[in-house]
């Protein structure tokens, strides 16, 4: 039994996982207004995301038909980053703790005290048992695809693979080496890039440019990401061969989203017209709302330490910050559009982006 990207209902709206800014009850929202939800896992050991899989079986109970083969599948889409996770290089991240002396000291953080470590851990065997178990009927991954043994075992599970890509090339490789799906990122995307085959933001399309290049060269199905926010922006990807669209920033702003007060604050605010792609806080280029950080530092700086293990550096920083109600320091993560975001529920978001879908 094998679920295909048809079998999920007809569902061409996907909602985006993002780390750090929702867990299941934004999943579980969209899905029920017609949608199909995500859960990250980038961030969550494995009682966190077993909890939050449970959550949303919980939250779903009487929305999923249990006449059909699909509902031997959990209606969701669970993402996992499969980096590689890099050696420790002390003289870069001492260099970087010099560089950040200043910022320590201005709310008395001691430098040394701050703890090394990657922060996020990629998808492994533990991970792979944990699906095997709940099933989620979507597994996606952002850099690539994890080891090919593991592929063949989802894949036996009957669970879809989707990955993204950012480059016509990267979307022929995922095709080639399991992938059910490709996510065709473009340029305009929130967070981080899904880029693997290349570190050359040079190679970055925007969407528009991308989705009908990834579809001419891939036979498998293709979803639009970036800068989607708007049932206009829906019809055009559809127009162009989409087989679905996938959204984020537009709901960061629903009530359902945990994204932080000074979060919202920014995106519903005339900064969101400020966009960079920065690799201060995770050592891997992400797009995110200008703040004085980025400005200082450069949005680009490249003596970052390597993706994740930047991101130690910068928390104590961002929970001093925002503890004074300032975002200085913490990743404002969002599209090129954020000026469709609204407060409004993630049933309302949704409804509203699928009229461009009719």
């Amino acid at each position: 039994m094998h679920t295909s990207f048809f079998d999920i209902h007809q569902r061409r709206l996907i909602q985006a996982p993002m780390a750090g800014s929702q867990n299941h009850g934004l999943a579980a929202a969209v899905f029920k207004a017609g949608g199909w939800g995500s859960v990250p896992a980038a961030l969550l050991n494995a009682e966190q995301l077993q909890s939050e899989m449970l959550a949303f079986r919980s939250a779903l109970s009487g929305h999923w038909a249990s006449s059909t083969d699909a509902a031997s599948f959990l209606p969701l889409n669970v993402n996992f980053f499969c980096h590689a996770t890099p050696l420790s290089m002390p003289e870069r991240e001492s260099s970087w703790r010099a560089q950040l002396t200043k910022y320590f000291a201005a709310f008395g953080i001691d430098p040394q005290a701050i703890p090394a470590g990657p922060g996020r851990e990629p998808f492994n065997e533990e991970s792979l048992k944990l699906v095997g178990h709940f099933k989620p009927a979507v597994v996606s991954f952002h850099f690539g695809l994890p080891k090919a043994e593991w592929v063949k075992q989802l894949k036996a599970w009957g669970l879809q693979i989707w990955s993204s890509a950012t480059t016509v090339q990267e979307a022929q490789w995922l095709a080639q080496h399991g992938a059910d799906a490709v996510i065709a990122q473009g340029l305009e995307a929130g967070g981080h890039r899904g880029m693997f085959l290349t570190e050359d933001l040079n190679s970055q399309l925007g969407t528009m440019a991308l989705l009908p290049q990834v579809i001419k060269a891939v036979a498998v199905p293709v979803i639009a990401a970036g800068g989607i926010s708007s049932p206009t922006a829906v019809a055009a990807a559809k127009a162009l061969g989409a087989s679905a669209v996938q959204v984020g920033t537009a709901f960061l702003t629903s009530h359902e989203a945990t994204t932080s007060a000074l979060h919202r604050q920014a995106l519903l605010s005339a900064s969101a017209q400020d966009t960079a792609l920065t690799n201060l806080f995770s050592g891997r280029p992400a797009r995110g709302i200008v703040n004085k950080f980025m400005r200082e530092m450069g949005p680009l700086n490249p003596d970052a330490p390597a993706f994740p293990l930047a991101t130690a550096f910068l928390a104590p920083l961002r929970s001093a910050a925002e503890a004074q109600g300032l975002s200085d320091y913490s990743p404002l993560w969002s599209g090129q559009n954020a000026s469709d975001c609204q407060a409004l529920s993630a049933a309302d978001i949704t409804h509203k982006l699928l009229q461009g879908w009719p």
